[in-house]
């Protein structure tokens, strides 16, 4: 179990809030072994055009935009009750994506987010700056892409856990 010493983080990575207003559908994950399965919540995800199911963006480059949503947190996961933020999603069967609203996610890379910022999504392998393949960031870089229709919603808090609008 976590403690916490002296303050929260603003959520955890893949978790919807606001939600209210949230737009989130089942999907079918790409099972291990054809292209591989997302390696963790609250990553973009796009639709995997072998067999129709969603994937991360592990395979994506600078060139694909079509971003379907990112990938919901749910809560509880499995049999028994794991750590906030470290769950690993599911490698294959039906996973949750939320294709309109808010999420916390991870932000990555060394520029900080701003209110009404653009979001970036990294596409290609990562370095000591960039956030996982899938994982958001603040400025763009030769591997990253901007993400239509999506932005900041205010500064990271102290864990790097930022707010998004996406699709709003």
């Amino acid at each position: 179990m976590v403690a916490f010493s002296y303050r929260m983080p603003a959520g955890i990575p893949g978790e919807v809030n606001r939600i209210n207003s949230a737009k989130i559908e089942a999907q079918i994950v790409t099972p291990a072994g054809t292209t591989g399965a997302p390696s963790q919540y609250g990553l973009a995800m796009v639709v995997d055009n072998t067999g129709g199911n969603v994937g991360n963006m592990r395979v994506a480059s600078t060139a694909d935009t079509a971003i379907y949503g990112f990938l919901v947190r749910p809560f509880p996961t499995g049999a028994s009750q794991d750590q906030l933020g470290t769950s690993t999603p599911p490698a294959s069967g039906i996973v949750d994506i939320l294709r309109s609203g808010y999420m916390l996610l991870k932000l990555g890379g060394v520029t900080a987010a701003a209110k009404g910022g653009q979001v970036y999504i990294y596409t290609t392998t990562t370095d000591a700056n960039n956030p996982v393949i899938g994982g958001i960031a603040a400025a763009t870089s030769t591997s990253a892409i901007a993400l239509p229709n999506a932005i900041f919603m205010g500064p990271a808090d102290t864990s790097n856990f930022v707010e998004i609008a996406f699709n709003i």
